[in-house]
C-alpha cells in the first residue's frame, strides 16, 4: 500500500519542478530562467532521493547544480550580446508542443499499464554506490576510459573554438 506522506511529498516535488522547469521556458529574462533552472535540477535531484536512488541524486546535485549550471550562469553573466537577444518565433513552439504532447502520452501509458505510479515494494541489498563503482573499474573500465577522452577531446575543442583571435582586428 502507499503511504500519504509519500504521495504528498511526490506531488510537492513533482509541482516544484515543473513550475520551475515551465518559468525556465517561459520567462524572457535569461538570468532568472538560469536560477530557475536550479530549482528545476534541485527537484529532480529531490525526485531521486525520493525514488531511493541516492547515487543518481547526489550526480544530479553535483555534475548539473555544481558544473553545469554555474558554468551557464557564468557565460550568461559574462556575455553582454545574450541580454539583447531577439524575440523568439512560433516556429520553436512547434517542436516543443509536440514534445509536450510525447511525455504527457508517455506518463499516460505508464499510468495505464502500471496502474499507478509508485514504486515497487522491493529494496536493493548493500550499498549501490559500491556496486556502481566495483562497476565501473572493473567490467567497464574501457568504456569509462573512452568517455574520459572523449570529453577531453571535447573540452579542448570548445578551448579552441572559444579563445581570443588576435589576428581577425
Amino acid at each position: 500500500m502507499s503511504n500519504p506522506t509519500y504521495t504528498v511529498i511526490f506531488y510537492l516535488f513533482a509541482a516544484i519542478t515543473v513550475c520551475s522547469a515551465a518559468f525556465v521556458v517561459f520567462t524572457r529574462n535569461v538570468i532568472y530562467s538560469a536560477f530557475s533552472l536550479l530549482f528545476t535540477f534541485f527537484g529532480v535531484a529531490a525526485l531521486y532521493v525520493f525514488l531511493s536512488a541516492d547515487f543518481i541524486a547526489v550526480t544530479q546535485v553535483v555534475v548539473y547544480v555544481g558544473g553545469i549550471l554555474v558554468l551557464l550562469l557564468f557565460g550568461v553573466m559574462f556575455t553582454n550580446s545574450i541580454m539583447q537577444g531577439k524575440k523568439s518565433e512560433v516556429i520553436h513552439i512547434i517542436p516543443g508542443t509536440l514534445l509536450l504532447a510525447v511525455m504527457i502520452g508517455a506518463m499516460l501509458y505508464t499510468f495505464y499499464t502500471t496502474h499507478g505510479w509508485m514504486p515497487s515494494e522491493t529494496t536493493l541489498q548493500g550499498s549501490i554506490v559500491e556496486r556502481i563503482g566495483f562497476e565501473t573499474m572493473s567490467r567497464y573500465v574501457l568504456p569509462f576510459e573512452m568517455v574520459s577522452i572523449l570529453l577531453l577531446a571535447a573540452l579542448i575543442g570548445a578551448a579552441f573554438l572559444a579563445r581570443f583571435d588576435k589576428s581577425s582586428k
